[in-house]
Parts: structure tokens; C-alpha cells; sequence
């Protein structure tokens, strides 16, 4: 027998006895192996249950083991009656959560509160609204984000000097729509 099959028969005789002196009473004992066992139910957990029930089915598992091991007839079953109270805990959690979705929700949640544009902010989201997608693009891009006109020409794959005249172009047309003039140039009006 080599040295490391031999660690692993005295590892695992040692645990053998915890258990059987956390079986017995022993709660030192006990919580040795709990400790011991609570990285095997952890892991076992974190691939079948949701992500936020882990945790939870890992604790209510300790418990569980903990007030029951006493009534375990082998020892040498330990490690399989682990992972089945561990499954059950995962499958109760999973039915729990079906059955909360499936429940009417008697109020309803209220998002975050934005106020209605007015005036001149919503004048010029209706015109942004309204503009050919390459000029919006090339407003926001500068004028929201602030980048440069060569990020700008680097990012929409345009020569500098054209990326200068479609920003050119595209704020003459928000001008143009932000005016009081009763004249609505064609390519900004809005087909209802």
C-alpha cells in the first residue's frame, strides 16, 4: 500500500469516528462533521439549486443532519444519506419558488419615477425622436456621450472631415425643428 492510500484510510477511519462519536452525543464531534460535511453539501448545492437558494439549502441540510444522525443505522451510508437530504432541500426550495410564482401579486410594485418631459426637454427628445438614425447616432455620440470627432470617425467608420459635416448636418436639422418657424422640414416629420 503506498503512503498516500495509506493518509487516505487513516483520514477516512478518523472521520469514521468522529461520526460515530457525533452519533452517540458527542457535540464537538458533531460539529466537526458538520463542518466537514458542509463543503460536499455545498458544492452539490451550487448545481442543483437555484443560485439564491444555496445557501439556504445547505443550512436547512446541517439541520437537518444534526438532529438526525443519531437514527442512522450505518455509517457507512453517511455520505449518500448526505447528498439525498441535500437533493430534497434543493427540489423542496425549487417547488417553493414555482408555487410563490404562480401566486397573484396583490399590489402592484411601482418602478422608479420619471417625470413627463416639458418645455424645451421635451422639445428636443421629439426632435431627436424624429431625425434620420445616422444624424441621432452622431448627435448622441457627441453630444451625450462627448466623444471626439475622431473617436466619433473611428467609431461609425467615416473620414474625420465627414463625421464634422454629418454633425453639421444633423444639428442644422435639430435647429431647424427647435424653431418657432411653423415650417416642419419633411425629414423630421413624425408618420402617425
Amino acid at each position: 500500500m503506498t503512503d498516500q492510500s495509506a493518509e487516505s484510510s487513516n483520514a477516512g477511519s478518523a472521520f469514521q469516528q468522529q461520526l460515530q462519536r457525533a452519533r452517540s452525543g458527542d457535540r464537538a464531534a458533531l460539529e466537526r462533521v458538520l463542518a466537514h460535511s458542509r463543503q460536499d453539501l455545498r458544492r452539490y448545492a451550487e448545481y442543483h439549486c437555484e443560485i439564491n437558494d444555496v445557501e439556504d439549502a445547505v443550512q436547512e441540510s446541517l439541520l437537518l443532519i444534526s438532529r438526525k444522525l443519531g437514527g442512522l443505522r450505518a455509517l457507512e451510508a453517511y455520505t449518500s444519506w448526505l447528498f439525498r437530504i441535500i437533493k430534497r432541500e434543493c427540489n423542496r426550495l425549487k417547488r417553493a419558488r414555482r408555487h410563490l410564482v404562480l401566486l397573484p401579486t396583490l399590489e402592484e410594485i411601482d418602478g422608479p419615477y420619471y417625470p413627463a418631459p416639458d418645455g424645451l426637454l421635451r422639445d428636443v427628445a421629439a426632435a431627436l425622436a424624429a431625425m434620420p438614425a445616422h444624424y441621432r447616432e452622431i448627435v448622441l455620440l457627441r453630444d451625450l456621450e462627448g466623444l471626439t470627432i475622431a473617436e466619433i470617425a473611428t467609431q461609425l467608420d467615416l473620414h474625420p472631415e465627414a463625421a464634422k459635416a454629418r454633425l453639421h448636418r444633423a444639428r442644422s436639422l435639430a435647429r431647424q425643428y427647435l424653431s418657432p418657424a411653423p415650417e416642419i422640414p419633411e425629414a423630421l416629420t413624425v408618420a402617425g
